[in-house]
Formats: C-alpha cells, sequence, structure tokens
C-alpha cells in the first residue's frame, strides 16, 4: 500500500491517504505508455483531405466527340484523368487513423502514467474542492494554496459541477472527471492534483 499526503481545499495537511499500490506503485511501463499516446492522438486526427475522382467531378455526361471518323483519339468524357479538370487518379481520400488497443494495455498505459506522478512527487491529494458556485476567483485561491503548477491536471468527482465550471477558464490548468482523465492529459500535466472521492472513482475503475 502506498500513502500520499492529504490536503484541506486551503492547502493545509489534513493526514494522509493510501492508495493502491497496484495503481499507484507499479514499475511504468514505458512502452504501453507510448502505444497509448499515440492511438489517442491518432484518434484525434480528422483525416478529412479528399480529392475528387472522375465520379466526383462535375461535368462529362456526354461524349465529347463520336467514337470514329475525326481523326482524334478515341474519349469517351471530358472528366477523365488525363483531361485537364478531370479526375484525380489514386489521390489522398477522407479515412480514420485510429487503431485498436486492448483494453488491459490502455490502462496499464494510464497505472504506469499515475505511478509516475507517485514517484515524482507530483500527485496532490485533496480531501475536496467544493464551491456553492462557479467561481473561478476561489477556484484560483484554492490552487495556490495547494501550489498547483503552470500545467496541471485536476481531477474531481462527477457531483463536483462547481468545480469543473469554476476551473476551465483558468490558463494552463485542466479539470476533468475520473472517466474523462486519460493518457494524453495525464502525461501533459506537471502536476496532479485529485479529490478524495474522485481517488475512490479512479481505483474502482483501474482495480
Amino acid at each position: 500500500m502506498t500513502s500520499v499526503a492529504l490536503f484541506k481545499q486551503d492547502g493545509s495537511q489534513n493526514g494522509t491517504v493510501d492508495l493502491n499500490a497496484d495503481i499507484f506503485g507499479i514499475e511504468p511501463n514505458e512502452n504501453a505508455m507510448y502505444e497509448a499516446i499515440i492511438r489517442q492522438r491518432a484518434a484525434m486526427r480528422q483525416g478529412t483531405r479528399a480529392t475528387k475522382n472522375r465520379s466526383a467531378v462535375s461535368g462529362g455526361g456526354k461524349k465529347p466527340w463520336r467514337q470514329k471518323g475525326t481523326g482524334r483519339a478515341r474519349t469517351g468524357s471530358i472528366r477523365e484523368p488525363h483531361w485537364r479538370g478531370g479526375g484525380i487518379v489514386f489521390g489522398p481520400a477522407t479515412k480514420s487513423f485510429n487503431f485498436r488497443l486492448p483494453r488491459k494495455v490502455r490502462q496499464l498505459a494510464v497505472k504506469s502514467a499515475l505511478s509516475e506522478k507517485v514517484a515524482d512527487e507530483k500527485l496532490v491529494a485533496v480531501d475536496s474542492l467544493s464551491f456553492d458556485a462557479p467561481k473561478t476567483k476561489e477556484f484560483a485561491q484554492a490552487m495556490d494554496s495547494l501550489k498547483a503548477g503552470k500545467k496541471t491536471l485536476v481531477v474531481v468527482s462527477d457531483d463536483d459541477k462547481n468545480a469543473v465550471l469554476s476551473g476551465r477558464n483558468l490558463a494552463g490548468m485542466t479539470v476533468v472527471t475520473p472517466a474523462e482523465m486519460n493518457i494524453l492529459n495525464l502525461v501533459d500535466s506537471e502536476k496532479m492534483i485529485i479529490t478524495k472521492s474522485a481517488l475512490s472513482q479512479v481505483e474502482e475503475v483501474l482495480a
């Protein structure tokens, strides 16, 4: 069992919290992390580049001239690829760059990133981040008390809607729920702040 210090919203320490060593204390698997990052970035690609082939270009419905007797080469449409304005042969087409990665490998990647955060002392556990209403100023004050870095990932439970709304406009701050936490926002952050309730949800999913 791994443990880290537990803080209050005002930055004062409130004991410690135990972490599941199978999630937060494993030997990071760099290959799994690499594959998961490549997969997520590939899935983000739009893949909307395309060119018009012979069937997509407009015009060319009528045969330009009769088959024989003109002295010209025979042709059936002015939209054939060798004509100016004709269709493109073997041009780029719309495609998806996404590829499948086994669920266990994706989970291993997230566990590895979380374990790295704990090992580097970049994970901060907090009792809760509760706000009566969406208040960016109050959220910023809480982050200052918890010594958040320039690029901080804040993970709150699904019930902390005000925390999500309060932090989404702060530069360098990414506020997500456990379901939205992924390998990319984990490795892209310099520090991670997670509430106690969100911690339980993460352990429940990854256990």
